[in-house]
Order: C-alpha cells, then sequence, then structure tokens
C-alpha cells in the first residue's frame, strides 16, 4: 500500500487458501477483477482466527466491502476424510500443512469481521458459500443447516462462478449505489428481514420453497425442496427462490445466462503472474499448485449431472468455452516459465473432453431442466463432436517447447463408446481416442466408472458398466497396435446411496476378472446440495419418492471399503464369511481363489 501510494483500499478479500495469482485460484481471479474495474484491492490469506485477529485488521477498513470466500474448497472437505477423521495436511497451504484455516471457514471468517467492523458490508463467495446458500445436509455436524447467510450474518452472497456478479456489483457500486439497494442482481443472494417485503422483480417469477423449519420437521419436504434447487440450476431462464428461516428470507435471485467466450477469455486473460506469493518462498511449495502450474484450463461447467458431484451445482451445466487463441496465449505464458521442462500437465476441465459442447437447437435448451444431457442417455440435441478438441491438443503439441502434452481431467468415455460408425465419424470420436491414447497419456489413463451395479450406477446418474467395457477394447486394441504399454486406471466410490454390500462384491469379482487391484477408490462423501447427499441424509430419491438404501455406520462403510481390497490377507477371512452371509458364496472362488 505504501509503495502504491494508498492510503485506504476498497475492497479486501479473506480467503482460506493460501495466495496463488493463478486463474485456478478464485481470490486471485476476483482481485484481479477488482483491480481491472479500478479498484483498490488487498489480500488476506488464511488469516488466524484464534488470536487477537490483527490479521483481519492489516489493511484497515475498506472503503466499500469485505470479500470473504474459505477457498477452492469447502472447509469442511478440505479438513476431514470420508470417515469424519481429521487429515494431516492441506493441498493448498505452504508445505501442505494443517490447521491454517478454521471449520466452516467462511461462516468464522465473516463472524469475525462483523464483530471488528461492523458497519462495513461482507460479501461471500466461492465452493463454500455457494453450495450452502440455501438449507442443506451437513455431513460433518449430521444436521440440516440454514442457508449460510443467517449464520454468518453476510450482506450478500454470489453463488457459481462470481465474474458476472461481481462486475455487475462493482459497477453499481461505482456508480453510488447502496448495498441495501443491490437486490436486483442476478446470482446473488440476501436476507430479507422479518418486516422487509420481497423486492418487486418484473422479468423474475418466484417459487417458495419449503422452510428451514419445516426442512427440519420433514425429511421428504426438504428432498422436495432440493428438486425443485437443482431443476432451477439447471435453467436458461430460472425463477426466483425464497425460503424462510428463522424469521428471515433468504432471497436467491436466479442466474445470469451461460458467460459468452469472449468473457471467459477477458478473466483468464487477467495479468496472473501465475506465481505463489513470494512471502511463502521459505515455508515450503504448495501441493494445489504444484498440480496445476503447467496445466491450462479450456472449458467450464459440465453436463454430466452425476448426482455425488457439485461441479454442476457451483459452475452450471452448460458448457463455456475458452477460444483458441485464448488458451494460445496461455500456453506461451507457461512456456516462458523458468521451471517450464516442457511437459504441460493438463489441457482440460471439470471433464476433459466437453469443449465447445452444446445443443444443437439452443431454443430446447432454454426449455431443459433436466439436469444431465448424458443421462440415462446422450440427448439427440448434443452437439458432441470432438473434432475441435482433438484439433486443440495437436495445436498445443505443436510448439517447439513442448515435449507433451498429457491430459489430466477425468475423460468422460460414455461420450466416445456406443455410436454407430456414421456418428463416429462425423463427430471425430475415433480419432479423439486415437489422439489421446497416443499422445496424450503418460502411462496410465485414469477413468471413473465409479461402480459395476447397473442400480447403483443409476442412482449415480452414470451409465452402464458395459460402456467401459467398450472403452478398454478401444483403450487395448489401440496400445497393442501402436506397440504402447499403457494402463487404463478406473475409479470406483463405496457407500452411494443405494449400494449394498452385495453390490460391491461384485464389484470386486467383476474388477478382478478384468485384472485390476484397486487404488483409485474413494468412500462416498456427502457434500452439500448434490442428489446424493439428499438421498444420504433422508433416504428417500427425492425425484421417484422412493426408498434409498443408505450405508450410514462408520462400520457398514469400511466393510463395503474392504471389498475393494479383496487381495489383501487381513480382509480374507473376512470376506469368505460375510459372502457366505449373503448367500454369495459363488463368489469365494471367482475372488479368493488364486
Amino acid at each position: 500500500m505504501l509503495n502504491r501510494g494508498w492510503e485506504e483500499v476498497d475492497v479486501v478479500v479473506v480467503t482460506g487458501d493460501a495466495y496463488v495469482d493463478h486463474p485456478s485460484f478464485g481470490a486471485a481471479v476476483i482481485g484481479r477483477i477488482i483491480e481491472k474495474e479500478g479498484f483498490r484491492v488487498a489480500i488476506i490469506p488464511q488469516p488466524n482466527w484464534q488470536d487477537d485477529l490483527r490479521d483481519f485488521s492489516k489493511f484497515g477498513k475498506p472503503k466499500l466491502f469485505f470479500g470473504v470466500t474459505s477457498g477452492n474448497m469447502d472447509s469442511m472437505i478440505n479438513h476431514y476424510t470420508a470417515n469424519k477423521r481429521l487429515r494431516s495436511d492441506d493441498a493448498f497451504t505452504p508445505g501442505g500443512k494443517a490447521g491454517f484455516r478454521p471449520d466452516y471457514a467462511t461462516t468464522i471468517y465473516t463472524q469475525i469481521l462483523k464483530k471488528l467492523y461492523p458497519e462495513i458490508p461482507v460479501v461471500l463467495g466461492g465452493i463454500e458459500a455457494s453450495l450452502r446458500r440455501l438449507t442443506h445436509y451437513d455431513y460433518w455436524s449430521d444436521t440440516l443447516k440454514p442457508g449460510i447467510l443467517a449464520d454468518s450474518h453476510a450482506d450478500l452472497l454470489i453463488y457459481g462462478m462470481g465474474e458476472q456478479p461481481l462486475n455487475t456489483l462493482l459497477r453499481a457500486l461505482k456508480q453510488g449505489k447502496t448495498f441495501a439497494s443491490l437486490r436486483d442482481i442476478p446470482q446473488t443472494a440476501f436476507l430479507l428481514q422479518k418486516d422487509e417485503e420481497l423486492p418487486f422483480a418484473e422479468n423474475w417469477t418466484t417459487q417458495e420453497l419449503a422452510s428451514h423449519e419445516e426442512c427440519l420437521k420433514d425429511k421428504r419436504k426438504f428432498g422436495e425442496s432440493f428438486k425443485i434447487i437443482e431443476q432451477e440450476s439447471n435453467k436458461w431462464h430460472a425463477q426466483r427462490l425464497i425460503q424462510k428461516t428463522r424469521d428471515q428470507t433468504v432471497v436467491v435471485n436466479p442466474p445470469f445466462q451461460p458467460m459468452s467466450s469472449q468473457e471467459l477469455d477477458a478473466a483468464f486473460d487477467l495479468p496472473f503472474t501465475r506465481l505463489p506469493h513470494p512471502k511463502y518462498n521459505k515455508r515450503g511449495s504448495i501441493p494445489a499448485y504444484e498440480m496445476i502450474r503447467h496445466s491450462i484450463n479450456i472449458h467450464r461447467g459440465c453436463f454430466g449431472g452425476c448426482s455425488f458431484c457439485t461441479i454442476s451445482a457451483h459452475q452450471g451445466k452448460f458448457v463455456v468455452s475458452r477460444s483458441e487463441a485464448s488458451i494460445m496465449k496461455e500456453i506461451e505464458a507457461v512456456i516462458q516459465m523458468p521451471d517450464f521442462k516442457g511437459y504441460i500437465s493438463d489441457l482440460g476441465g471439470p471433464s476433459a473432453n466437453m469443449y465447445h459442447m452444446k445443443g444443437k437447437d439452443l431454443k430446447i435448451c432454454e426449455n431443459c431442466q433436466k439436469p444431465s444431457c448424458i443421462f440415462p442417455a446422450i440427448c439427440n440435441n448434443l452437439d458432441y463432436n470432438h473434432k475441435l478438441l482433438t484439433a486443440l491438443y495437436r495445436k498445443a503439441a505443436s510448439y517447439p517447447e513442448v515435449k507433451k502434452v498429457t491430459i489430466g481431467s477425468g475423460i468422460r468415455y460414455d461420450l466416445l463408446v456406443g455410436a454407430n460408425q456414421k456418428q463416429e465419424n462425423e463427430l471425430g470420436l475415433n480419432e479423439f481416442v486415437e489422439q489421446l491414447i497416443v499422445h496424450h497419456v503418460s502411462g496410465r489413463l485414469k477413468v471413473a466408472p465409479e461402480h459395476t451395479s447397473d442400480e447403483v450406477l443409476k442412482m449415480m446418474r452414470k451409465p452402464s458398466f458395459q460402456l467401459f467395457h467398450e472403452f478398454r477394447k478401444k483403450f487395448d486394441e489401440i496400445n497393442r497396435r501402436k506397440g504402447l504399454n499403457q494402463q487404463l486406471i478406473p475409479y470406483f466410490i463405496s457407500s452411494h446411496p443405494g449400494c449394498r454390500l452385495e453390490d460391491m462384491a461384485e464389484l470386486a469379482a467383476e474388477t478382478k476378472k478384468l485384472g485390476f487391484q484397486l487404488e483409485q477408490v474413494q468412500d462416498f462423501t456427502p457434500t452439500p446440495m448434490t442428489l446424493a447427499s439428499v438421498m444420504y441424509y433422508t433416504g428417500l430419491n427425492p425425484y421417484t419418492g422412493k426408498n434409498v438404501y443408505v450405508a450410514r455406520t462408520k462400520e457398514e462403510k469400511l466393510n463395503q471399503r474392504k471389498f475393494f481390497f479383496w487381495y489383501k490377507p487381513e480382509n480374507q477371512l473376512w470376506i469368505k464369511n460375510t459372502l457366505r452371509k449373503l448367500n454369495k458364496s459363488v463368489l469365494i472362488d471367482r475372488l479368493l481363489k488364486k
């Protein structure tokens, strides 16, 4: 501030992550946007919330507002395993050290700021605030919590990817508007007090959800509310949602329509240094940064709609892609980095192969509220042509300084199999698969079938495991033909709602038959605002009203996980006895016979 001649700043951003000036870190993007709009911005990364709170006041009182985010992850997922054990590391902290942010960081930071500076508005953003904007199930306390505005006492919440609402907010403040008047910005949420009227909105219809108190009393009502929230999140023209909470009302304005490529380019083209702050030089590397320092994000959004995933709830189901020119500009910036050794670690997004994919007739998309464009089958209106992506890979790899471009993001293999030969040619599917496997795999390609049981996969909104078999055939055939020795590594989830012990036994037998000893495995973790979490909490599928089996106890979860590791001697007697109890003795030889 002294070097810049600043007596005060306009905005102070508080984040739970270490500060990395890179487009993959939300606080950096927000800071750069605020700076571009002509405001003075300061960042407080990972403030100490347990001492005299001096970190929160180091820049003084901002002229406009505080911005608060827990960081790139929900702080509870950052802190705890699926079995609610405290993690010993934190990928977003120098040296990977844990303990530099509180549980429920967004709420804690905001409460501190409101105590220190009660007159200064606080704006929430980031994934923790976004996915907790309305009544949600919190796995770590095993309770339904109200929308985060109620407990944090923040003044405004920006949900989803924040460029459009933030720009609108900044420009309104520049015009001299007050925070109290800013209740018509799309993709924001705020609290109405008991005696306040709902603001008039000429172009929005309003849908009232079951109140927080009704959701507490009736799990079915909570499930019905979630269904409305999910459907409205997936609409082109959504409704405004309101939900009574205690003696207040949470108002969630509809989202902006998807960004254009030009708007997305503008965010990625901001003058990032792409480096961690030099204050961390002696504290060790930041693992999350090391993972992405030489990677390029090419699009946002995901139309997969998996029931356990928060991506579409936060980024939206409509894919927004960067222009090739913007991507190449970033590749050139990576090439210039002093530590670049010729390897780009990823050219992808939430899913690697959705670049520039959208509806053929956008009018149909505008009237659609389905959560997925590819489940239970690929939508007839979806243009999933892979030729542009194949060309992008080739262009990225053509730089003399680039030795190899690997694709680290997950591949949706269900987009690559199951089509007839005419479709494969028109959509460039086989050409893409060959380009990927021959040139962009570094020994192992990770994919996520998630399960082998079709019934469990339906609960996950994932395709039949048969499609994995088809993709594996393509993978093996190309490797044989090209003389490559590469592995396909499948990723699976245990304890997902609808998954029973016998389903895990079948998964173990099926994957053993395919020659896998599983490594990439995960116990299901309920996260706010996903269908799977709602099913976990309620025991019901809100779309069908039917009961769903849920493995809830620690023992049930660990028992399901044991089937992943059937090859470990310490699990084999238990597996043998369990299979007999389940009347699945036929699987004993399939699993345990050498």
